[in-house]
């Protein structure tokens, strides 16, 4: 079973989106920041990582470098509504960063969840 690490800040949309991978068939894990995702990072392997990119203690930006010099054929889906920004701004950046794909918040389960499925390969 795939493995998969959730990361972000936003406590009522952070069991919604582990439960709607977990029914889509992977194995979850969560995390409220980056600090802590990196710990789970370091403690064992995933497929693939969604981190949020506005996060406190460690930000999705830095977590994405940290994958990237430390796990680099790890797929990264980087998710984000931007805050007082909007997500235009930071998602090309996250993009440039390594994100394999990146997703504006508010998105349908389903977006995410092709998202992936085309990253791990496993395209219905």
């Amino acid at each position: 079973m795939r493995k998969i690490l959730i990361m972000d800040d936003d406590e009522q949309l952070l069991p919604a989106l582990v439960r709607g991978v977990e029914m889509a068939g992977f194995a979850v894990a969560s995390a409220l920041n980056g600090r802590e995702g990196q710990r789970l990072l370091d403690k064992q392997p995933f497929d693939l990582v969604v981190t949020d990119l506005i996060m406190p203690e460690k930000e999705g930006m830095e977590t994405i470098s940290y994958i990237k010099k430390n796990f680099p054929a790890m797929k990264i889906i980087a998710i984000s509504g931007g805050g007082r920004i909007g997500p235009e701004t930071y998602l090309p950046a996250a993009k440039e960063l390594g994100a394999d794909e990146v997703l504006a918040k508010p998105f349908p389960m389903e977006v995410l969840l092709s998202a992936i499925r085309k990253l791990l390969g496993e395209e219905q």
